[in-house]
């Protein structure tokens, strides 16, 4: 019944009316994401009817209200097979101001109108393969990048700046034809860089250094939206980065790193969105180039030197806050450099460690993220050794047993998903600069079991990367109870079936394998 009163007036009524009557359609109908199959023709003649109208001169008003409806009716595949037209999509393209012949955003009444349009475009593009096709035909990457460039520094037209990215996203996820356009024609990597930027207010200190307020105000909800949709849209663009083959590219990462190293240590308008940002900051890390990495750590300002030479000891004793605070920041620095990044990573970890469900998406990608900081980066593999495997004092408890960072990780490492067991297992072993000695000490054998199996070292020595040698950081604790762990042997089975230390079952398989190659 509403769509065939909206119908009928929207085929013989004028503006006023048609208005009114898709108001009130849009009121009902805001929130319904399944329709009634008995009303399909309907709103297919509707979303017609409605196109029709958008082709006239009618007031921005109107048109708002025909593109609200348009954008509920296009949530049903179904409906959008018929009115899935280039004629069409190029209305949708005017009204968006994505034709080239736009040259500013000058009229704020008219901004409304571009934003329902471009989520109607969102809406149609996902919902339709026919939509998608056409997007290619007509170019729309490029005209989302070119509105991105008139509106890139003006603040006040977020919501615009966030469904073109998010039109871009969609773009680039369901054709990597596009991914390659945005990335080398279109200079995806520092057009989307510099939206960030911008969403950020970065001020820059050094080339790869941005001033960081940690007693300013959070990100609005509107900045961190748009961030978000411009870290989406970059993974895609960056998705096959791990080469750099060009100074340039080099370059663009780097920056790009330095961005988003800023991204980790600011905060969104709630804990839930905070939490967004730094994941999808995490997912887009994990896409540069290894060696760029070095610009999540920094070397101390000299107010920073400054003030990590203030010690508790100097602070008056009433002073409580300023001495939480230079304790908070003596943990952030390590060998005269700034660890916040970092840190924020592993606490980022620790959560998503705690909430004990989707490790495989959630966490994974951070866990993958440090182990290659730790492994190309000896600060940063030394600071998460102190933070994650400080000096051994617990030698009562088993090593998965506690609440710290170690016996976590240690608990994933017998994890019945294959992928978390590996990554947590592999971080812990670089850690411990893929030394079987070092592993065992603060996993136990049985924990390391898996990993030292698949790499051949379950009979000791270490991996195939090559670390710089640190200082024994055993402590007393430990070197008392590490006689008693010769109770502990890895074992096999001998020819004859018993039991016997691996080292001389192995020996024996040896001997057994000679002797029959001798044999004829």
């Amino acid at each position: 019944m509403d769509e065939e009163r909206a119908l009928y007036i929207v085929r013989a009524g004028e503006a006023g009316a048609i208005e009114r009557v898709l108001r009130d359609y849009s009121d009902k109908h805001r929130a319904t994401f399944k329709f009634e199959s008995t009303d399909e023709d309907k709103r297919k003649k509707l979303c017609e009817g409605i196109f029709k109208v958008l082709v006239k001169d009618i007031p921005t008003t109107c048109q708002v209200s025909c593109l609200e409806v348009l954008r509920i009716l296009s949530r049903d595949k179904k409906v959008l097979v018929p009115v899935t037209t280039k004629e069409n999509m190029q209305i949708l393209l005017r009204l968006a101001k994505l034709n080239e012949s736009d040259d500013s955003l000058e009229k704020v009444s008219e901004f409304p109108v571009i934003v329902e349009s471009l989520k109607c475009l969102c809406n149609i593009v996902f919902n339709s393969q026919m939509a998608q096709q056409l997007s290619l035909e007509l170019n729309l990457a490029a005209k989302l990048c070119n509105l991105l460039r008139k509106c890139k520094d003006r603040k006040f037209i977020n919501d615009i700046k966030c469904f073109d990215l998010r039109l871009l996203f969609l773009l680039s996820l369901l054709h990597t034809d596009i991914r390659s356009q945005l990335r080398y024609e279109l200079q995806g990597l520092p057009l989307l860089t510099q939206i960030l930027e911008s969403a950020f207010s970065i001020k820059w200190t050094d080339e790869y250094e941005s001033a960081i307020d940690h007693n300013g105000p959070p990100l609005s909800p509107q900045e961190t939206d748009c961030a978000i949709e411009a870290l989406k849209a970059l993974f895609n663009v960056t998705v096959d980065s791990w080469k750099v083959h060009k100074e340039s590219d080099s370059h663009q990462f780097r920056v790009m790193a330095a961005v988003l190293r800023h991204c980790l240590l600011i905060v969104g308008p709630t804990e839930d969105k905070t939490e967004e940002l730094h994941s999808n900051a995490v997912n887009l890390l994990s896409n540069v180039p290894v060696s760029c990495l070095d610009v999540l750590i920094c070397p101390l300002t000299h107010e920073e030197t400054a003030q990590e030479a203030t010690t508790l000891d100097e602070l008056p004793s009433d002073k409580t806050d300023e001495k939480e605070t230079v304790l908070k920041k003596n943990t952030m620095v390590y060998n005269g450099m700034n660890m916040e990044a970092i840190h924020v990573l592993l606490n980022f970890m620790e959560k998503r460690i705690d909430k004990g469900s989707s490790y495989r998406e959630g966490l994974t990608p951070v866990l993958s993220l440090l182990t290659e900081c730790s492994r190309a980066h000896r600060n940063i593999r030394k600071f998460l050794k102190d933070q994650v495997l400080p000096p051994l004092r617990d030698v009562t408890n088993r090593p998965e047993v506690g609440s710290t960072v170690r016996n976590k990780l240690v608990r994933l490492m017998t994890h019945v998903d294959l992928g978390v067991k590996q990554i947590a297992a592999e971080f812990l072993f670089v850690l411990c600069k893929e030394r079987v000695d070092s592993l065992l000490k603060y996993t136990g054998y049985g924990n390391a079991a898996g990993l030292l199996a698949a790499r051949g070292l379950l009979a000791g020595g270490r991996g195939d990367n090559w670390y710089s040698e640190d200082e024994d950081t055993d402590t007393e604790e430990y070197k008392n109870a590490k006689p008693k762990e010769e109770l502990l042997k890895p074992m096999g089975l001998k020819p004859d079936g018993t039991i016997t230390p691996l080292e001389e079952a192995l020996n024996q398989y040896s001997v057994i394998e000679e002797t029959s190659s001798d044999t004829d």
